[in-house]
């Protein structure tokens, strides 16, 4: 039973000004796993002071020195790599084979791409007699999801320390520990005292304070659209920047002169991994109409191979993250149903000899249209709705139709045309033939899928601010 029932504040571990524990569920065995606090306004009043209060001398720090830092934070990660996956496989339920391998991984990936871009990105620029420099924005507040946890609080985290920037962190209450374990990390490498800070809590209570606080200069958010929107209503009133990385509901286009035995199962495991849980999940595939009786075939038997189960084991799917989260899911396979979508697999209730926990069989609907709602909305299961085209214009134009533009995948075996189709499309990441992420490519949606990039160098540009110094060069 974990009990991490303190804040970080000022280089300290603090109690909650007023307390208040929540129970956090272990979605594979639904029974208590450990309980956090949740935080309060006056929680957050106290972080934001003390990441105020470090930025005057944070933000004078030499490159060297935060080189040296997030050198002495990824030291101290490593230590910790296992206790860090061991937590996402609890909080979670992602098996323990990809919380090693990618879900903890990531937190240390990013660490070391920031260290990298730091040592070269350029904070100045001279245009005649003008200096153009790019300063530290300030305090930055993150409001982190629970899917891809130490991922997301590294994308914003490892950026932010190395461009200057002091911070308060409110990690997932759905999936906390991981967001602990981290920051024991960076008080373990020696942090300064107020640069980083972290206040467990909700949305509602910690998150709004968050956005909506004056001394906070930006604000950084992963989660949901609705809450996003939010987000920004509430930051609104301060004028504060704010960088939103939120839903999503990827196209997968299938083109016809593919090998389709691997797009399509490859389409099918890249929906299923993580459970579903991914915002750039390609859970929308598009195939070839006078194929689609070949394209079910392939799909129905990848699907059927996926196993799910304790994710302690050998399972490549673990349990969805939570109650709440499940009969969402239920409820939008229902609803395939319902809509007259072809079941090709899974479907509702949980898998054949899973009892307790959230599992969610792996499903595949076909000859979904566009108007129904598993076409729609962002699922976030392990589910996919394979819709057919009749011409390369019809596909890149459902493709395109969503409220969302995250990501959009397109395999082929013309490579020029399959890349004339990414040109096409209305999305932040467009990933071809099954190609593997790069920690350097920036992250982040058109539309309603968010503002703002992450990875790489372009998240730097996110927590810096830019003066002309007009004269400089006289």
């Amino acid at each position: 039973m974990r009990e991490y029932t303190k804040f970080y504040i000022d280089g300290a571990w603090v109690d909650p000004t007023t307390p208040k524990l929540l129970d956090v569920i272990n979605p594979a065995t639904e029974g208590v796993a450990g309980h956090i606090s949740l935080g309060a306004k006056a929680d957050v009043d106290k972080a934001v002071a003390a990441a105020k209060k470090a930025f005057a001398s944070y933000a004078l720090t030499t490159r060297a020195q935060r080189i040296e830092l997030l050198e002495r934070i990824v030291e101290e990660y490593k230590k910790r790599y296992a206790d860090m996956a061991e937590a996402i496989t609890e909080e979670m339920g992602a098996p323990g084979w990809l919380s090693q391998r990618a879900q903890a991984a990531m937190g240390v990936g990013h660490l070391q791409t920031a260290i990298e871009v730091l040592k070269t990105y350029e904070f100045e620029e001279h245009r005649g007699t003008t200096l153009i420099a790019k300063e530290p924005i300030g305090v930055c507040g993150f409001i982190t999801p629970w899917n891809w946890p130490v991922n997301q609080i590294a994308t914003k985290v490892a950026p932010a320390l190395a461009t200057g920037c002091t911070m308060v962190l409110k990690p997932s209450e759905v999936a906390p520990f991981s967001g602990y374990i981290w920051t024991e990390i960076m008080h373990a490498a020696g942090v300064p005292a107020g640069v980083f800070n972290m206040v467990n809590g909700d949305g509602p209570n910690v998150g709004a304070a968050i956005s909506s606080h004056p001394d906070v200069d930006m604000v950084s958010f992963t989660g949901s659209t609705r809450a996003g929107i939010d987000v920004a209503m509430k930051a609104a009133a301060t004028v504060k920047r704010v960088h939103q990385e939120l839903g999503g509901k990827s196209a997968n286009i299938v083109l016809e002169n593919v090998d389709l035995k691997a797009a399509v199962t490859r389409g099918v495991q890249g929906v299923m991994m993580n459970s579903g849980q991914s915002c750039n999940a390609p859970t929308r595939m598009l195939a070839p109409a006078k194929k689609m009786d070949e394209v079910i075939a392939i799909a129905r038997e990848a699907a059927e191979a996926t196993t799910v189960g304790d994710p302690n084991g050998n399972s490549q799917l673990g349990p969805v993250v939570s109650e709440v989260q499940w009969n969402k899911i239920q409820g939008l396979i229902k609803k395939g149903i319902d809509e007259g979508a072809t079941l090709v697999a899974g479907g509702l209730g949980r898998p054949e000899g899973l009892d307790k926990g959230y599992y969610v069989k792996p499903t595949v609907f076909a000859n979904v249209t566009p108007q129904m709602s598993i076409a729609k909305e962002e699922i976030f299961g392990p589910v996919l709705s394979i819709l057919p085209y009749e011409t390369l214009d019809q596909a890149i134009e459902i493709g395109n139709d969503t409220e969302y533009g995250l990501a959009a995948y397109v395999q082929g075996a013309d490579i020029k045309e399959v890349r004339d189709v990414a040109s096409r499309m209305r999305a932040g990441q467009v990933i071809l033939n099954g190609a593997q992420p790069d920690m350097m490519a920036p992250f982040g949606g058109y539309k309603q899928s968010g503002n703002g990039r992450e990875w790489g160098d372009h998240a730097f540009n996110e927590f810096l601010e830019t003066k002309a110094v007009i004269g400089y060069g006289a």
